[in-house]
Formats: structure tokens, C-alpha cells, sequence
């Protein structure tokens, strides 16, 4: 059974559909005691990251989430989800993250390094570039093209934990992971083909049903 975290900002209908038609079982919970007993979760995320993490809290998910991925559950997160996972984000000041990532995230400049303008958001589909390729979350996943979504981006300096990337006026980490915690930029439930293998992936490669 797969737990979706539900703290009031992700894209539930999306994510709970996409698992519908793997006919993957899951449950969505807006406390930790209606998710205890899953063996694996999502963390999805839509909005801004200092109200997201305000609403983890209301609702009791952050010592939650933090004991569960210690436990070796595994957890996935999506987009915003994917950026509480890291240690800070500059977005609307500075907001203290879950912490299991090392990294801040931090705007796009909306220029390059030409000084050329560019369009922030990043939104549409772009190519991912595999780092790790043998990775099992990986597996039968190409460098497809996937839809993203963000004005804020991850800065990490440890490239162990990026799985693939793509390019946006420079590296955008795209998916990053380590052991049982893994997450990615974009949205899978949206990216066609290679985003439904990334959630089926997780769901019956990382998960033990």
C-alpha cells in the first residue's frame, strides 16, 4: 500500500489517477496515524515552499516523514515535495527544509550567463540527461522527454545524490536520490511514458508489497 501524503498542497487527483491505472492500492491521509502502516509513500507538492512547510507542520508530517525514511521506508517526493526534502529554500526568505538532502534551493536568475534574459517559471518539456542510469527507479527509463514546472531550483554540491538532469539555461537536478529516498523536479503523473515508468518503478521495484 502506497501512503500520499496529504498536507493540503499537492496535486493528489494527478498522482492518485496515474496510480489508479497501474492498479497500484493506495491510501491519501492528512495525518500520520491514517498513514502508519504503509510500505512506501509520496510526497507531492504545489506552491510556495515556506507555506508548504508551515502546512507539514500543522498537520504532523514532519517527524513523521523524517522517522520513516530512518526506518529505510521508502519515500518519493514530486516537485515541490521534492525540494522540502533538501536543507533550506530562499523562497519568500529563509525557510529551514526536512534536511535529508544536502542543498538549498534557490530561484532561477532569469539570466544567463550572457546576461540574456529568460522565461522564469520554467515550464514545458525538457530532456533528461541520466547520471545513473543503473539505478532501479531508473530502469527502462530513457532521456525522454518530462514536463516541469518550477521557479525554484535545487543547489547541491553533492553529485552523488543526482540521478539525472536536465538543462534549463544551465543543470537543473531533475531527480535525485539515495537508498530509500528518492524524488524528482517534475511531475511523473504528467510526463508521459518515462514519468508512469518512474512512478511504477518506485511503487513495485522500491517498495516491498
Amino acid at each position: 500500500m502506497i501512503g500520499i501524503i496529504d498536507y493540503g498542497m499537492g496535486n493528489l487527483f494527478s498522482v492518485s489517477k496515474a496510480l489508479e491505472r497501474m492498479d497500484i492500492p493506495y491510501v491519501i491521509g492528512e495525518r500520520p496515524d491514517q498513514l502508519q502502516d504503509c510500505e512506501g509513500y509520496i510526497l507531492p507538492g504545489v506552491g510556495a515552499f515556506p507555506d508548504a512547510m508551515k502546512a507539514l507542520k500543522e498537520h504532523g508530517f514532519i517527524d513523521f516523514i523524517k522517522e520513516k525514511v530512518d526506518q529505510g521506508v521508502p519515500l518519493y517526493g514530486i516537485c515541490l515535495g521534492m525540494q522540502l526534502l533538501f536543507e533550506e529554500s530562499e523562497e519568500g526568505g529563509l525557510t529551514k527544509g526536512l534536511g535529508l538532502f544536502p542543498g538549498r534551493i534557490v530561484r532561477f536568475p532569469g539570466k544567463d550567463e550572457a546576461e540574456e534574459s529568460y522565461k522564469v517559471p520554467h515550464m514545458g518539456w525538457n530532456k533528461l540527461q541520466l547520471h545513473q542510469p543503473d539505478q532501479s527507479l531508473l530502469e527502462n527509463v530513457g532521456e525522454e522527454y518530462v514536463y516541469f514546472v518550477h521557479s525554484y531550483v535545487v543547489s547541491t554540491e553533492d553529485e552523488d545524490i543526482l540521478y539525472a538532469s536536465a538543462d534549463y539555461h544551465g543543470k537543473v537536478p531533475a531527480i535525485v536520490g539515495r537508498d530509500n529516498l528518492v524524488a524528482s523536479q517534475f511531475h511523473p503523473e504528467k510526463s508521459g511514458r518515462a514519468g508512469v515508468q518512474l512512478l511504477e518503478n518506485f511503487c513495485k521495484r522500491m517498495v516491498k508489497q
